[in-house]
């Protein structure tokens, strides 16, 4: 091939690659660095812990039975009010009965036993003092008094017994509420016992309701009783109502246990200051536990909070390492930074409608839904950036000059 040719394919190759390289390097160094900003201001900043729950009445009762029957009766419905002592169910007592009288009838049996005895007692004393009977024709007498005594005791107390289990049969409202549950009807088994009785109706007080949540243990240190609280219940929308922390379980509930995804809670109540009408238990329902409160405090947006590490003066010297690459990463502690936007940085001014963005280390306190309280780094009315998200975590640079997207300078 002539010596021509092959000089112009070598040229036509060089222009090729070279080119995009020129022409990426002219643009990327030109381009402009777009950023929103806002000026640091004094704001109340109030902490919060979010959870959500179910709504449930504070008190609760259950009835259950310790006899097992068949129910015959059920004299209340659901949502009915009840009145301490009032009649709600009964059980069948046919054969409770039966066992009640049986007792009965021994107690009469008992009894004139008893007498019978007590009288041949009176008149062995009275011939034992004259002498006319021996001491153990006495002593058998008396025997057979204490004897007959026991068993007629016995009688009584299965008597007490039998009436016991008879009352029984008959279930009764131990405090005022509204029946929320009826779990029988009528014709089905009670099942009784002292353990695992079944429940067969749940009798609550509506007027005083809680709300029970699950919060995280990160959260729930900082939690204590009477914090007061932002309540939002589903079915009452666009609606907020206030209640204050009752109550803060001092033992865990786990779950996925022994999985890495294992999250540990605690139950904390929230007694609810006012009662909505309607309300029901079993609501779904969101709180916001107020657990601090800064007033007027110098504050940042949380999203212009990002971390850079400690000698981040020294990442454009070191540009052959990338900032979010692994090596990097190794080998500084990051801290919380925000970037500030001044005129001059390092005794050079910014260009007309520019700005310099400078890091400043800054140490935050509590934080609301949108905001940083701040102990210190800036100052009040620092203009900082605030966006975009790629930009503050990773591409923005110490000393890197901006443009304001909405600049009002």
């Amino acid at each position: 091939m002539p010596k021509i040719f092959k000089n112009k394919k070598v040229w036509i190759l060089f222009t090729i690659i070279t080119i995009p390289i020129v022409y990426f390097f002219l643009t990327s160094n030109n381009e402009e660095i777009f950023v929103d900003s806002e000026n640091v201001v004094l704001r109340d900043i109030i902490h919060k812990v979010n959870a959500s729950g179910k709504i449930q009445p504070e008190e609760e009762v259950q009835i259950t039975s310790t006899i097992t029957g068949w129910i015959t009766e059920i004299t209340v419905k659901e949502g009915e009010e009840v009145t301490p002592g009032q009649h709600l169910i009964s059980i069948d007592e046919k054969q409770i009965r039966q066992r009640y009288n049986n007792a009965k009838s021994q107690v009469k049996s008992s009894d004139a036993s008893l007498r019978r005895v007590q009288s041949q007692l009176e008149r062995t004393r009275s011939l034992y003092s004259q002498s006319l009977i021996s001491k153990q024709e006495l002593e058998q007498v008396e025997a057979s008094f204490r004897i007959t005594l026991s068993q007629s005791e016995q009688a009584n107390a299965n008597v007490l017994s039998a009436e016991d289990e008879l009352a029984k049969t008959k279930l009764t409202a131990p405090k005022s509420g509204i029946v929320t549950s009826i779990t029988k009807e009528e014709g089905e088994m009670a099942v009784g016992g002292m353990f695992n009785p079944g429940v067969l109706m749940t009798i609550a007080d509506l007027s005083k309701m809680e709300v029970e949540v699950d919060v995280n243990e990160n959260d729930v240190v900082k939690i204590e009783v009477g914090d007061r609280s932002e309540i939002e219940i589903d079915a009452y929308p666009d609606t907020v109502f206030y209640g204050f922390v009752s109550e803060i379980a001092h033992l865990a509930l786990s779950s996925n246990m022994g999985m890495q995804q294992q999250v540990t809670n605690f139950k904390v109540k929230i007694r609810m200051s006012s009662v909505p009408d309607k309300i029901r238990p079993g609501m779904s329902s969101t709180v916001n536990i107020i657990t601090e409160t800064v007033k007027s405090a110098i504050s940042i947006p949380i999203q212009s909070l990002t971390s850079r590490p400690e000698n981040y003066e020294e990442l454009k010297k070191n540009s052959e390492i990338d900032e979010g690459s692994e090596q990097y990463l190794k080998r500084a502690d990051p801290i919380d930074i925000v970037f500030v936007l001044v005129n001059t940085f390092n005794d050079v001014k910014a260009p007309d409608g520019k700005k310099f963005a400078v890091i400043k280390p800054i140490k935050v306190g509590i934080s609301s839904e949108n905001y940083y309280s701040v102990l210190s780094g800036i100052n009040l009315n620092d203009a900082i950036v605030t966006g975009g998200y790629r930009l503050l975590s990773k591409d923005l640079y110490h000393g890197d000059i901006v443009s304001l997207k909405n600049d009002n300078n």
